[in-house]
Protein backbone atom coordinates (compact mmCIF):
# COMPACT_ATOMS: atom_id res chain seq x y z
CA UNK A 1 0.00 0.00 0.00
CA UNK A 2 1.44 3.34 -1.15
CA UNK A 3 0.67 6.30 1.28
CA UNK A 4 1.86 10.07 0.13
CA UNK A 5 2.10 12.13 3.61
CA UNK A 6 2.30 16.17 3.09
CA UNK A 7 3.74 18.80 4.98
CA UNK A 8 4.80 22.38 5.64
CA UNK A 9 1.29 23.96 4.53
CA UNK A 10 0.11 27.13 7.01
CA UNK A 11 -0.78 30.64 7.39
CA UNK A 12 1.78 32.82 5.76
CA UNK A 13 1.79 36.83 4.86
CA UNK A 14 1.76 38.02 0.81
CA UNK A 15 4.97 37.95 -0.60
CA UNK A 16 6.25 35.26 1.93
CA UNK A 17 6.93 31.79 1.15
CA UNK A 18 6.13 27.96 2.11
CA UNK A 19 7.88 24.66 1.58
CA UNK A 20 5.82 21.73 0.64
CA UNK A 21 7.18 18.55 1.08
CA UNK A 22 5.67 15.01 0.45
CA UNK A 23 7.24 11.62 1.06
CA UNK A 24 6.01 8.30 -0.33
CA UNK A 25 6.02 5.28 1.27
CA UNK A 26 4.77 1.85 1.31
CA UNK A 27 5.27 -1.05 -1.67
CA UNK A 28 5.71 0.41 -4.90
CA UNK A 29 6.90 0.36 -8.11
CA UNK A 30 9.32 2.92 -8.89
CA UNK A 31 8.00 6.82 -9.28
CA UNK A 32 7.31 7.53 -12.77
CA UNK A 33 6.55 11.40 -11.70
CA UNK A 34 5.44 13.45 -8.67
CA UNK A 35 3.63 16.86 -8.19
CA UNK A 36 1.13 19.01 -7.02
CA UNK A 37 -2.23 19.83 -7.60
CA UNK A 38 -4.90 22.63 -5.32
CA UNK A 39 -7.92 23.65 -5.49
CA UNK A 40 -9.60 27.01 -4.09
CA UNK A 41 -12.93 27.18 -2.92
CA UNK A 42 -15.89 27.67 -5.71
CA UNK A 43 -12.69 26.90 -8.00
CA UNK A 44 -11.67 23.36 -9.45
CA UNK A 45 -9.00 21.50 -8.71
CA UNK A 46 -5.75 22.32 -10.81
CA UNK A 47 -2.20 21.25 -11.72
CA UNK A 48 -0.08 23.56 -10.06
CA UNK A 49 3.19 21.59 -10.74
CA UNK A 50 4.57 18.20 -11.97
CA UNK A 51 8.50 16.58 -12.14
CA UNK A 52 9.41 13.04 -13.96
CA UNK A 53 11.63 11.44 -12.20
CA UNK A 54 14.20 12.40 -15.13
CA UNK A 55 13.93 16.03 -13.44
CA UNK A 56 11.45 17.57 -16.46
CA UNK A 57 9.51 19.52 -14.61
CA UNK A 58 6.18 21.73 -15.92
CA UNK A 59 4.43 24.46 -14.51
CA UNK A 60 0.92 26.40 -14.33
CA UNK A 61 1.78 30.10 -15.73
CA UNK A 62 -0.04 31.31 -12.67
CA UNK A 63 2.91 30.00 -10.45
CA UNK A 64 6.24 30.26 -13.01
CA UNK A 65 9.04 32.12 -11.71
CA UNK A 66 7.57 31.68 -8.28
CA UNK A 67 7.18 28.11 -6.83
CA UNK A 68 9.75 25.73 -7.67
CA UNK A 69 9.58 21.86 -8.03
CA UNK A 70 11.97 19.68 -6.75
CA UNK A 71 11.91 15.74 -6.29
CA UNK A 72 14.73 13.92 -4.36
CA UNK A 73 14.70 10.32 -5.52
CA UNK A 74 16.49 8.82 -3.00
CA UNK A 75 13.70 9.41 -0.61
CA UNK A 76 10.69 9.56 -2.68
CA UNK A 77 9.77 12.99 -1.72
CA UNK A 78 8.81 16.18 -3.79
CA UNK A 79 9.17 19.51 -2.62
CA UNK A 80 7.38 22.53 -3.99
CA UNK A 81 8.81 26.00 -3.19
CA UNK A 82 6.40 28.90 -2.95
CA UNK A 83 8.01 32.02 -3.21
CA UNK A 84 6.35 35.74 -3.61
CA UNK A 85 2.88 34.00 -2.29
CA UNK A 86 -0.33 36.12 -3.42
CA UNK A 87 -3.64 36.06 -1.94
CA UNK A 88 -4.57 33.84 -4.83
CA UNK A 89 -2.74 31.02 -3.67
CA UNK A 90 -4.55 30.13 -0.99
CA UNK A 91 -5.84 26.62 -1.51
CA UNK A 92 -6.03 23.08 -0.56
CA UNK A 93 -2.85 21.07 -1.93
CA UNK A 94 -2.42 17.53 -2.57
CA UNK A 95 0.69 16.12 -3.97
CA UNK A 96 0.14 12.90 -6.41
CA UNK A 97 2.48 10.52 -7.18
CA UNK A 98 2.67 8.17 -10.18
CA UNK A 99 3.94 4.67 -10.23
CA UNK A 100 2.73 1.73 -11.38
CA UNK A 101 0.42 3.32 -13.68
CA UNK A 102 -1.64 4.64 -10.64
CA UNK A 103 -1.69 7.83 -9.20
CA UNK A 104 -1.69 8.30 -5.77
CA UNK A 105 -3.04 11.12 -4.01
CA UNK A 106 -1.90 13.16 -0.78
CA UNK A 107 -4.51 13.58 2.24
CA UNK A 108 -3.83 17.78 1.23
CA UNK A 109 -3.04 20.42 3.24
CA UNK A 110 -3.73 24.34 3.26
CA UNK A 111 -1.94 26.76 1.99
CA UNK A 112 -3.36 30.33 3.43
CA UNK A 113 -2.07 33.50 2.33
CA UNK A 114 -3.23 36.57 4.08
CA UNK A 115 -2.66 40.34 3.14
Amino acid sequence: QVQLVESGGGLVQAGGSLRLSCAASGTMSSIDAMGWYRQAPGNQRALVAHISSSGSTMYADSVKGRFSISLDNTKNTVYLQMNSLLLEDTAVYWCYAATGGRLRWGQGTQVTVSS
